[in-house]
């Protein structure tokens, strides 16, 4: 069913853009007051996607940007990144030595935003939900340390844990413990639609054409109650079918910001020749791309051929041909700039190296050149995406073990293929939940992982991994995140590329804009304000 301006009651932020300043759009746009920003991010509710922003299904960076602004959550992380606050809570702590009991005091008088009273039940209905639906494109597998959740009185959570995981404060501060009403969120079923509402700092409408999210407007919650100070009473965020209509926007004074997603070229000219009273901000940035692989499918099941891959990709020509200067060569799942961090495929394959790759392959008998598909999305990851996979096409066919096709497919298709093993190599990206190695490791190794990958190793799944987790110094973590990341550089379940800056532009006038998304690509959109902007 096709819906035209439809108006629902619902927290549906698109994505990492956050922008503001003054502007010449009407209606709810830029000359309203409302800060305005702008986002290639789109929204679909569709039966492959049927409950967008709830909590037990969500499960992406531009969906979680979404619920942030809406729904609460017990712990955050703070302005400026660092270790989990309380943001609900006003304390919490583990209360063993192990680190599998962790226990959450309340903040006092918090409410939903229609008023009802938010209590430890709340917290406990939430959490035991979205493990009951466990849906497959939800977030249940990042709980899956979590064994319990008791409740003593009103104002008092405690979380009894299978194993000790010192990351589970980071956990809390993700959406998937966020805190929803059992009265609009059944205990079973997804909330299907763009509805969502919650104790956040703010509540939203949202406009809908054609069963796509056009415009969200997002209102401060006068009943938020938690550690967030909003700079802002109104934020308005407006999707855009590409990062050139973003731009055009932007320069137009339509809107003050625009995140998520600036093109290459667009990063070039901004930092060049921006128009005036439009600036680019540079900010750390922890999204990875690279390939992932079914390790059953018979075209790459032989661990050799996924290393001669590893050995023939040339990161920093790919980069240089398609990225520029926004972003660099990776070596491990681990961004470089997290503790624990290895270089492990470059330190067993070096850079670009043919000959290694068709040892590799004589030496498993594998005959070359090996035929197989690339496949891509066209419309989730920007406007340098094909470029990418043509390039990445290039390089391996220029080698002649490789005879490589790409294929690109909308994401709406491109998502389920890939989690059902319709691909045998495909390219995909991660906005980490936390800033952690556990959360470049777990998600992709686990039992129930991400991916839906068949690959399995018992020396990470069953040892490594629950020894990462044991100790709240993550510094101590270190050896175990080494011996993980040299595993997967030997059995290249998925091959890193690179690793992404991140940047936003905005026009004058709007201040907090370098606060407005920080390094995992959570949109903060009470960071923003009005006034004189540096």
């Amino acid at each position: 069913m096709n819906r035209k301006n439809l108006v629902l009651t619902a927290a549906a932020v698109l994505l990492t853009p956050a922008l503001a300043a003054c502007g010449t759009a009407t209606g709810g746009g830029a000359g309203s007051g409302a800060i305005v920003v702008g986002t290639t991010d789109r929204f679909e509710a569709a039966d492959y996607a049927p409950a967008p922003f709830d909590p037990a299904y969500a499960y992406d960076a531009g969906a979680w940007n979404v619920l942030r602004q809406t729904v609460q959550t017990l712990m955050h992380i703070p302005r400026g990144g660092g270790d989990p606050v309380p943001e609900a809570a006003s304390d919490c702590r583990f209360t063993d030595t192990g680190n599998e009991s962790y226990r959450c005091t309340l903040r006092p008088g918090l409410k939903f935003s229609d008023g009802d009273a938010l209590t430890a039940e709340d917290v406990k209905y939430s959490i035991d939900r979205v493990l009951a639906i466990n849906d497959d494109n939800g977030p249940a597998g990042l709980l899956s340390t979590l064994d319990t959740v008791e409740t003593q009185g009103e104002d008092t959570v405690v979380f009894h844990l299978k194993t000790p995981d010192a990351t589970f404060p980071h956990k809390l501060s993700t959406p998937a413990a966020g805190i929803v009403n059992s009265k609009t969120y059944e205990a079973e079923k997804l909330r299907a639609g763009f509805q969502v509402d919650g104790s956040g700092p703010y509540t939203m409408k949202a406009e809908v054409e054609d069963n796509r999210l056009v415009r969200a407007v997002f209102t401060r919650n006068e009943n938020y109650q938690g550690d967030i100070k909003p700079k802002n009473d109104k934020v308005e965020l407006r999707s855009f079918a590409d990062s050139t209509a973003m731009g055009r926007a932007l320069e137009d004074g339509d809107i003050h910001m625009m995140s998520r997603s600036l093109s290459p070229a667009q990063v070039k000219e901004l930092s060049t020749r921006a128009p005036e009273g439009v600036k680019l901000v540079q900010m750390p940035a922890l999204e990875i791309r690279y390939l992932g692989f079914d390790t059953e499918a018979p075209v790459v099941k032989e661990k050799a051929v996924r290393q001669a891959l590893a050995a023939s990709v040339d990161r920093t020509a790919l980069i240089g041909q398609v990225y520029g200067t926004a972003a660099e060569p990776l070596y491990s799942l681990v961004p470089s700039s997290v503790g624990g961090h290895v270089n492990s495929f470059f330190n067993k394959y070096g850079e670009s190296n043919p000959a290694t790759a068709a040892k590799l392959l004589r030496e498993a008998g594998v005959r070359t050149p090996v035929k197989l598909t690339l496949n891509y999305t066209t419309d989730h990851y920007g406007d340098g995406t094909a470029a990418e996979f043509e390039a990445l096409k290039t390089q391996l066919n220029a080698t002649k073990l490789f005879d490589v096709d790409v294929k690109g497919t909308p994401w709406s298709e491109f998502r389920p293929a890939q989690k059902k093993g319709q691909y045998a190599v495909y390219g995909l990206g991660w906005f980490p939940d936390f800033p952690d190695a556990d959360n470049f490791t777990g998600p992709f190794l686990e039992a129930d992982n991400f991916l839906n990958s068949p690959y399995a190793n018992s020396t990470v799944r069953n040892k490594l991994i629950p020894e990462s987790r044991r100790a709240q110094d993550r510094t101590v973590a270190a050896q175990s995140f080494g011996e993980i990341q040299d595993i997967v550089a030997e059995d290249v379940p998925v091959l890193p590329l690179w690793q992404a800056k991140q940047y936003v532009a905005a026009r004058d006038g709007i201040t907090g804009v370098e606060w407005s998304v920080n390094s995992t690509s959570d949109l903060q959109l009470w960071e923003l304000g009005r006034g004189v902007s540096g």
